[in-house]
């Protein structure tokens, strides 16, 4: 007889009534992959009395989570509240009780994912988290299983459909930041408050679940500076694309050069290699040639690069709520199958295996920048800009000073050699006192991907 597993699904909006459409139109599909039949005998919404748009298909609709959790018939949970408070108290209470437990909170498990693995483990459950990082993208597998023979030299993502919409706009349309993003959010692309896409903070918490899963170690996100899009002008989409790139929201995590341990200490008995990585998430100038220039509206993409596999690219809707439901129904179909074999931990939610792993400091990351500044238009502004970055041992590529601005001031755009952005920082810090600038600077990385 086919097996039936029973889930409980916590929270019934975007993402939790697709999951459990989702199941209803492909679960026999599912269960004649899987020989596992899978069911959600159980529901937790907010109003019990609120008209779904979707057939609850026979679950028992209820506002008791906790009720769910312990059902002795419930054997799998499925958490999609979102948020970091109720969320991390539901999956605490279902791996304490040896439950397997999928989630799509990328939030909960960016600021809670080491006490929530070590609650699985104690607990001798699972916890799976495709769904929390590129939506319908399938990274969290192919960073887990299919890549596990690779050491990720590095790995580049255009995490955030919000920010990867406007700036598609802004660039087709030379449009200014807030047009689009008003626009988006009428269209449902963007919250009524965007701090989270717009911000770089999603992008973040995503950015910092890959980095650990890609180097073994768990990445404290508060330790990386995250920069949003809201600085990003037409100007600065035009200019870039006279040099031949694109802007994008990107996160870029890097294996840098190892540092070596101190003399004696317990890295250096270990014979450890002192393993370093490097992880920021801001707006940064892609060349047009490189195919994460190409990805658009509202779409993802995470572009990784094995020391043995080479370059591979992954694609797909980020965000949504079919996007989203297809990554659930995927762990959903590990964790019965792992139930069914009785291996509750096949695959442990994550294996810490470089214990003296580090994150680089911001200020120590070294990259190309673009720097757009305002100035008074009048001899010697360029030389006493260029002694500043000379002084900071900053190199210049390239300058443009394009013609047709007139009036008080005028844009200078400068292409920066190779820095650390501490000595990019310090000399952008000097050429705000200048009395020649004015307005506010934009400075963007510029990626190579070398």
């Amino acid at each position: 007889m086919m097996r039936q597993v029973n889930v409980a699904v916590l929270g019934a909006g975007t993402v939790g009534g697709g999951v459990v459409d989702a199941i209803r139109r492909n679960g026999r599909l599912m269960a004649s992959r899987l020989g596992i039949e899978l069911g959600v005998h159980r529901l937790v919404v907010r109003d019990t009395r609120k008209r779904r748009d979707f057939d609850t298909n026979g679950a028992k609709v209820g506002a008791d989570w906790r009720e769910a959790v312990v059902d002795p018939r419930t054997d799998i949970v499925v958490e999609l509240v979102g948020g970091t408070t109720t969320a991390r108290e539901m999956v605490l209470a279902a791996l304490q009780a040896g439950k397997p437990v999928v989630t799509a909170n990328k939030a909960l498990l960016s600021a809670h994912g080491e006490e929530l693995f070590a609650a699985a483990r104690e607990g001798g459950a699972n916890l799976y988290y495709e769904a929390s990082v590129a939506g319908g993208i399938p990274i969290i597998k192919v960073m887990r299983e299919a890549l596990i023979g690779n050491r990720v030299t590095a790995a580049y993502g255009i995490l955030n459909g919000t920010c990867n919409y406007i700036l598609t706009r802004m660039r087709a349309e030379g449009a200014e930041f807030e047009t689009v993003l008003k626009d988006a959010q009428r269209l449902g692309y963007a919250e009524a408050d965007p701090s989270l896409d717009v911000d770089g903070i999603d992008a973040l918490h995503k950015a910092g679940i890959l980095a650990s899963l890609a180097h073994g170690f768990w990445v404290d996100v508060k330790k990386v500076a995250a920069e949003g899009i809201r600085g990003v002008t037409p100007l600065d989409m035009d200019f870039s694309g006279r040099l031949g790139y694109t802007i994008k929201l990107l996160a870029a995590i890097k294996l840098e050069a190892p540092k070596a341990p101190a003399r004696g200490g317990k890295a250096a008995k270990a014979g450890a290699s002192g393993l370093r990585i490097s992880v920021t998430v801001c707006p940064t100038l892609v060349p047009n040639h490189h195919v994460l220039a190409s990805v658009s509206d509202v779409f993802n993409a995470v572009f990784v690069r094995g020391d043995i596999v080479g370059d591979t690219l992954y694609y797909g809707r980020g965000a949504g709520r079919n996007a989203t439901a297809s990554s659930v129904l995927s762990d959903l179909a590990d964790a019965a199958l792992d139930l069914r074999c009785g291996e509750r931990q096949r695959l442990p939610p994550f294996v810490p295996h470089e214990e003296f792993g580090a994150l680089m400091a911001p200020g120590d990351v070294v990259s190309s920048h673009y720097l757009r500044l305002s100035v008074t238009d009048k001899p010697g502004v360029l030389a006493r800009i260029a002694a500043i970055l000379a002084k900071e041992q900053i190199g210049i590529s390239s300058v443009i000073q394009p013609e047709g601005h007139e009036g008080a001031s005028v844009p200078l755009i400068f292409m920066l050699h190779h820095a650390t952005r501490s000595a990019v920082d310090r000399a952008l810090k000097s050429i705000r006192r200048l009395p020649v600038v004015t307005g506010e600077p934009a400075l963007f990385r510029v990626e190579t991907f070398e």
